[in-house]
């Protein structure tokens, strides 16, 4: 009965959150006013906020209530915006802070998936991404030669790479995503401030350019705390098992 009781609670609170009714940064109502509309102890309401506060919707702390996550999400993933633009828009500050940025000979594994050959030359970047200041996803990005060269024109820390390639006359293709949840390893733990091993979401994505060529392979590592995957069926209102809200699917 404790677990019916505590997701139908999660349950309420999450269509007040979608619904806007509890705006991003409004305090969720505490767990004292919670126990009383549901006629329940604390307990199932603890557990339908730690539900939540695991699903990224909300925000908690020492000495203070809780809270809606302020950077919730808000961009489909069949939507190609960089980045840059999709933090400026949703009112965040973007950030980049590269971390390593080489011209090298690929691995066979790497030459398998971009159809060349081992030892043939790619141009791998690894950069921390972040959103007003606190880091938000790792990206692990491989580009084909021809495309990759472009890059050492410019400083990575203040460009979409997005941008800057369709400039350029690459990413006019299409991009494939595949989405999974994978255990931090110690360059997320180190750059992204999680526990090695705690959960991160990874969205594996191959970039072609206008004749179908694969030009990018990447993987971009994010925060579960502060980025969802919602999906929603073509033609319908989007809905998920995260309450119903849109992607926050990014770009480089």
């Amino acid at each position: 009965m404790t677990q019916v009781i505590y997701m139908r609670i999660a349950e309420a609170l999450r269509d007040r959150i979608v619904s806007g009714q509890l705006a991003p940064g409004a305090d969720v109502p505490t767990e004292a006013d919670l126990a009383t509309e549901w006629g329940t102890s604390r307990g199932p309401v603890r557990n339908a906020l730690a539900l939540l506060r695991a699903e990224g919707l909300i925000e908690t702390g020492r000495g203070r209530p809780a809270r809606v996550s302020v950077h919730e999400s808000t961009q489909r993933l069949d939507v190609q915006v960089p980045f840059t633009r999709w933090a400026e828009e949703s009112g965040a500050v973007p950030g980049a802070v590269t971390q390593q940025f080489s011209r090298k000979r690929a691995s066979a594994r790497t030459a398998a998936r971009f159809g060349i050959e081992p030892g043939d030359p790619v141009v791998e970047v690894v950069r921390l991404r972040l959103l007003d200041g606190k880091p938000s996803m790792l990206e692990r990005l491989v580009y084909i030669d021809d495309v990759g060269r472009v890059l050492f024109a410019h400083d990575l820390d203040r460009i979409s790479i997005t941008e800057l390639l369709t400039a350029n006359g690459f990413l006019q293709g299409g991009v494939e995503h595949e989405i999974d949840a994978i255990a931090a390893d110690q360059l997320d733990s180190e750059l992204l401030g999680v526990a090695e091993g705690s959960p991160i979401l990874r969205l594996h994505r191959v970039s072609h350019d206008a004749d179908g060529r694969i030009i990018e392979v990447s993987d971009d590592h994010y925060r579960s705390d502060i980025v969802r995957f919602t999906f929603g069926a073509p033609g319908a209102a989007a809905r998920s098992v995260h309450g119903g809200q849109f992607l926050r699917g990014l770009q480089s």
